[in-house]
């Protein structure tokens, strides 16, 4: 396995990894969580892509969000579920590279430019509120219960958000085989069902001291944190609407009649039907404009820096991604629902597979609303608002 060390060369490995997933995407959406898609994780794990991002400093070719976004939008187009397993590896990457101590960016980016993929215990249930934990550090031992978990289940090491002694957010680095981790396989979603992102539970799990984070101080200062973790969110929305449209495509030119109505009015084939050109030919202008959105998104949030100079900068990135991945979200899951319009009544038929498209754009979309994206966006335009959180939208 070799890490890509250009933006050319990743975009030719995403390629060749998506050409191998998509035969398989369709039968790993039947499977759901109830079958743990190893040779497809294997393929992505063996692909050099995980280490794409890691810095020069580290070792790394240190490629951009360009690059990320490019990569992520291909895969995603082939198999959105296995384009979301590393979303939060990437993630990690990012922390690492800012906020981790020597012992942990040595340790734990080595691993991932050796083909070891990090996986993410952020999210919890229960709560008042998403960032209200109940995770606990305590005497350097881990307990808690995180859901939600992609990518842990088959990941080497876990990042796990919690609250320490003083009640201060905190990332810890743990192994995936750690005694006391636990993840399983109770994903059961409508959509993104590869994705396997179960319930993990940590209980007294031992934590180094040098793969203790403070995570705190990356949301107390200007950050693109938060903008780059949801530019890959965009880009897999991005990618859903682009496969719904290529599959909308092919099957009207090779599957569908033309109605009784396009017939009688001279169609000989469904793409000869006016209507169906006009419908096809603006979501195809609306899924290029997504497409030009989050690479236009993607060249902000590289020049601003993975540090901005600041919240000038930070809103900057966290805004240009905003409207990308509100965007995205709304073509994907129209995308995903005009295909059968386009395409028929048998293009429904179960054995084609196409409602994943418009499963996993609903799943995925639902992460985060959309509206306080527009939101932001608006009140940075109209009232010199900048977003909250130092740039965490």
């Amino acid at each position: 396995m070799a890490v890509p060390q250009t933006h050319d060369e990743a975009v030719a490995a995403a390629h060749q990894l998506a050409e191998a997933l998509m035969p398989g995407a369709a039968q790993r959406d039947r499977d759901g969580a109830g079958v743990v898609p190893h040779e497809a994780i294997g393929a992505l794990d063996s692909s050099g892509l995980l280490g794409i991002t890691v810095p020069r400093a580290d070792g790394g070719p240190g490629l951009g969000m360009r690059t990320l976004a490019e990569v992520t939008r291909i895969i995603a187009a082939a198999d959105p579920a296995i384009a979301q397993i590393p979303q939060g590896h990437f993630l990690i990457i990012d922390v690492l590279a800012v906020h981790g101590g020597a012992e942990a960016r040595k340790r734990i980016l080595g691993d991932v430019l050796a083909g070891r993929r990090l996986g993410n215990a952020l999210a919890e249930r229960g709560g008042k509120h998403a960032q209200d934990l109940r995770t606990r550090i305590t005497g350097g031992r881990l307990d808690g219960v995180k859901y939600y978990t992609t990518g842990a289940l088959t990941s080497v090491w876990i990042a796990v958000s919690a609250l320490d002694e003083d009640g201060r957010l905190v990332l810890a680095l743990v192994p995936r085989d750690a005694e006391g981790v636990t993840v399983d396989t109770d994903w059961d979603m409508v959509g993104q069902r590869a994705t396997i992102s179960g319930t993990a539970r940590f209980e007294r799990v031992a934590v180094e001291p040098g793969l203790r984070i403070d995570y705190a101080h990356a949301y107390e200062t200007p950050q693109q944190l938060g903008a780059r973790a949801q530019l890959v969110h965009a880009a897999i929305e991005v990618g859903i609407a682009g496969a719904a449209l290529r599959d909308a495509r092919e099957y009207l030119r090779e599957r569908a009649r033309p109605s009784s109505e396009a017939v009688r009015h001279g169609a000989a084939a469904a793409t000869d039907d006016p209507h169906v050109r006009h419908r096809y030919g603006r979501l195809a202008t609306r899924v290029r404009a997504a497409e030009a959105l989050l690479e236009s998104a993607a060249r902000t949030v590289e020049e601003v820096g993975l540090v901005p100079a600041d919240a000038d900068a930070a809103a900057r990135g966290s805004l240009a991604v905003a409207a990308a991945k509100a965007f995205g979200s709304e073509i994907a899951v129209e995308a995903g629902s005009e295909l059968f319009a386009l395409c028929g009544t048998s293009s429904a038929a179960a054995k084609h597979g196409l409602d994943r498209h418009w499963r996993n754009a609903r799943t995925h979309s639902v992460h985060d609303p959309v509206d306080w994206k527009y939101a932001h966006i608006a009140a940075y335009e109209l009232a010199d608002q900048q977003p909250p959180n130092h740039g965490q939208l």
